[in-house]
C-alpha cells in the first residue's frame, strides 16, 4: 500500500468528519445518477386527496402542497444540485486557472489590468446580485443558472492561482525548463500549475459547497431550473406557506442542502490538511 493510500486512511481515523462528509457525497452522487431507480414514486404525480400529508412509512418525508412525495422529489433535487454544483466550479475553476496562470505568469501591466480592474469589478458586486441580475435578463434554466453563478465564481481561484503562479514562476525547476528552451504554455501546463493545484483543490471543495448552497438560492427565489422539476430550493420556496400547519415541507429541504453543504466543506477542510504537510506533521499522519 502507498504511503498516499496510509496517510489518507489515517486521516479518516483522526478525522471522523471527513469520513462522514465522504459519506454524504457519494450518497448524494447516487441519489443524482440512479434517481429514477431509487425515488419510491413520479416527483411530479400530483395527488390532491394525499396533500400535506406527514412523515409516515407510505411517505418517508410526507408530501407537499399537491400531494407529490418529498422523498422522492428530494431524490430528484440532488440531480440538480449536484448538475449545477459541479459544472459552476468547473467553469470557475478553468477560467480561474486560465486567468490567474497568465496575470500571475507575465505580470507587469497584465497583471495588473487583470487584478486590479477587472478582478475588483467583478468583486464589487455581491456575486449573487449579479448571478440574479443575469437570471433575470436571460430566464431561467440550468445552463443559464450555470453561467450567473460562474460570473462571480472565478474571481476567488484567478486569485488564488495568480498568487501561486507568482511563486511559483520564480523557483528552480521553472528557469530550468525556461532554460531548456521551453514555450510558456509549456512552462505553465507541465511544471507551475501541477506544483500549484493542491490549494486549487481544497478552493474547489469548498467552493461546491458554495455552489449548492447558491442554486438553492436562486431556485428559492424562482430563477432556478422551470417547475415541475424538482430542486431544494423550490421545495423550500413552496413550502414556507406551510411553515406551521406541515413543517416538513421547509425541514427536509432545509436538512439536506446543510448536510450537503456541510459534507463539502468537512472534505475541504480535510483535503487541507491532508495536502499540507506541516499539518500531517502535527496530526502524526
Amino acid at each position: 500500500m502507498s504511503s498516499a493510500a496510509i496517510s489518507l486512511g489515517r486521516t479518516a481515523r483522526h478525522n471522523p468528519l471527513a469520513s462522514a462528509g465522504v459519506v454524504l457525497v457519494a450518497m448524494f452522487a447516487i441519489f443524482a445518477l440512479f434517481a429514477p431507480w431509487i425515488a419510491p414514486q413520479d416527483p411530479a404525480n400530483i395527488d390532491l386527496p394525499s396533500r400535506l400529508q406527514a412523515p409516515s412509512s407510505s411517505h418517508w418525508c410526507g408530501t407537499d402542497e399537491l400531494g407529490r412525495d418529498i422523498f422522492s422529489r428530494l431524490i430528484y433535487g440532488s440531480r440538480i444540485s449536484m448538475l449545477v454544483g459541479s459544472c459552476v466550479v468547473a467553469v470557475s475553476l478553468l477560467l480561474g486557472l486560465i486567468v490567474g496562470s497568465i496575470a500571475g505568469y507575465y505580470g507587469g501591466g497584465i497583471d495588473r489590468f487583470v487584478n486590479i480592474v477587472v478582478m475588483n469589478a467583478f468583486l464589487s458586486f455581491p456575486g449573487i446580485l449579479l448571478a440574479i441580475a443575469f437570471v433575470a435578463f436571460r430566464g431561467p434554466g440550468i445552463f443559464n443558472l450555470v453561467l450567473a453563478l460562474s460570473l462571480g465564481g472565478w474571481v476567488g481561484y484567478a486569485r488564488l492561482v495568480r498568487a501561486q503562479v507568482l511563486a511559483a514562476r520564480e523557483r528552480e525547476f521553472v528557469e530550468a525548463a525556461k532554460a531548456l528552451g521551453a514555450s510558456d504554455l509549456r512552462v505553465i501546463v507541465r511544471h507551475i500549475l501541477p506544483n500549484i493545484i493542491q490549494p486549487v483543490i481544497v478552493q474547489a471543495a469548498i467552493g461546491m459547497a458554495g455552489a449548492i448552497l447558491a442554486e438553492a438560492t436562486m431556485s428559492f427565489l424562482g430563477l432556478g431550473v422551470p417547475p415541475p422539476t424538482a430542486s431544494w430550493g423550490t421545495m423550500l420556496n413552496d413550502g414556507r406557506s406551510h411553515l406551521f400547519d406541515a413543517p416538513h415541507l421547509v425541514l427536509f429541504p432545509a436538512l439536506t442542502v446543510m448536510l450537503a453543504v456541510l459534507s463539502f466543506n468537512f472534505i475541504g477542510d480535510a483535503l487541507r490538511d491532508f495536502l499540507d504537510p506541516r499539518s500531517r506533521i502535527e496530526a502524526g499522519l
